[in-house]
């Protein structure tokens, strides 16, 4: 025998069986409901409080849908047939579809820079946001083991980073690069002093799986980023942020797309405009690279030439990386240092064992 509980919670748990068992695909009738509040809930109901408690929940802003029936039923009083208006089919209408649950959870797994325990803990939490039939769709998903370092740090410093850009307010972290022990270590000065770095935080982006801040390093004039996977120790400071006009590059504010266009391994340094030609079976690789903003001419069978604004930096090892199918024209000192590149890593490798 059931124990009985206070009639209360009767809406709270038609409202988690409506979660935990509905959506388009799957509906519960009024005598569904009723039988599993009695099986799981240990609560007995009658139909009029499932109606009425449904109704209720419609009024409170759940999307809840069903459909209404019309049947002849005889009157308690004079015995006589006349209209009652049945609802069933029962479902609610959820926030993410499970497409979209799904490429949540996809971008979560293709993500370099979350632990893998944490991440672990949001595809669950992310399940959790559809119904027990969406859990048996990806069953066969599984985050891979944790074989690369981790920085633990990395959901507190993007809250702090938050806080800090939303309140105009510096930030203070140590800056980090991995050792041999595939620890991090912190980045030091000359003299083997830890360095402590002091930025104007104005932006974060996600480039390449990875998470980085767009800011001012206190001390010069021009566009950082920063990887949030390599910062730890970050703290607010009470000076404000270096107004973005006064950063060269940002004089009319962070144009994002264009800024990830120009950046394309998230490389700081100065912008140009390059010119390079590239096989044409490249083209997709290219478009996935540079965005829209990039220009095409000079088409041919062949080949197409390419001219985009991006950073000299990431266009050197973007050439460098293309080589086999591509070759920068503009500007000459670009050009030439790639084929300086290339001339040191053929001799790298001609070189004895």
């Amino acid at each position: 025998m059931y124990t009985k509980q206070p009639k209360k919670l009767l809406i709270m748990n038609i409202l988690d069986i409506l979660r935990k068992y509905t959506d388009e695909d799957h509906r519960l009738s009024q005598k569904d409901i009723i039988e599993i509040l009695k099986t799981e809930y240990s609560m007995a109901a009658d139909r009029k409080a499932v109606r009425r408690n449904i109704l209720n929940l419609i009024d409170f802003g759940y999307e809840i849908e069903y459909s209404e029936a019309i049947r002849m039923v005889p009157n308690s009083k004079t015995g006589e047939l006349e209209e009652s208006y049945i609802m069933s089919d029962f479902y609610l209408v959820r926030d993410f579809t499970d497409g979209e649950l799904r490429l949540l959870i996809d971008s979560l797994l293709f993500s370099k820079h979350i632990p893998y325990s944490q991440c672990k803990e949001l595809v669950g939490k992310l399940a959790g946001l559809s119904n027990k039939y969406f859990e048996s769709h990806i069953k066969h998903i599984r985050t891979m083991p944790d074989k690369s370092p981790q920085n633990k740090q990395i959901f507190y410093t993007i809250e702090v980073l938050d806080e800090a850009i939303s309140h105009g307010k510096k930030v203070s972290f140590t800056y980090n690069s991995y050792g041999t022990d595939k620890k991090l270590h912190p980045r030091k000065r000359e003299n083997g002093e830890q360095r402590t770095y002091v930025v104007n935080p104005y932006q974060i982006a996600a480039a390449n799986g990875r998470y980085y801040l767009i800011c001012n390093y206190d001390k010069y004039d021009n566009v950082a980023n920063y990887r949030l996977d390599r910062i730890t120790d970050i703290r607010i400071l009470d000076e404000s942020v270096k107004p973005p006009r006064e950063v060269r590059g940002l004089e009319n504010g962070i144009d994002l797309p264009r800024h990830m266009a120009e950046h394309i391994y998230m490389f700081s340094g100065v912008s140009e405009t390059v010119t390079f030609r590239f096989k044409k079976y490249l083209l997709d690789d290219v478009l996935d690279w540079f965005g829209g903003d990039i220009s095409f001419l000079d088409e041919t069978d062949e080949e197409i030439t390419a001219k985009v604004m991006v950073n000299v930096s990431a266009m050197r090892r973007w050439a460098l990386q293309y080589a086999l199918h591509a070759r920068v024209l503009t500007p000459v000192h670009l050009a030439e240092q790639v084929r300086k590149d290339i001339q040191s890593a053929a001799a790298n490798y001609s070189q004895e064992n």
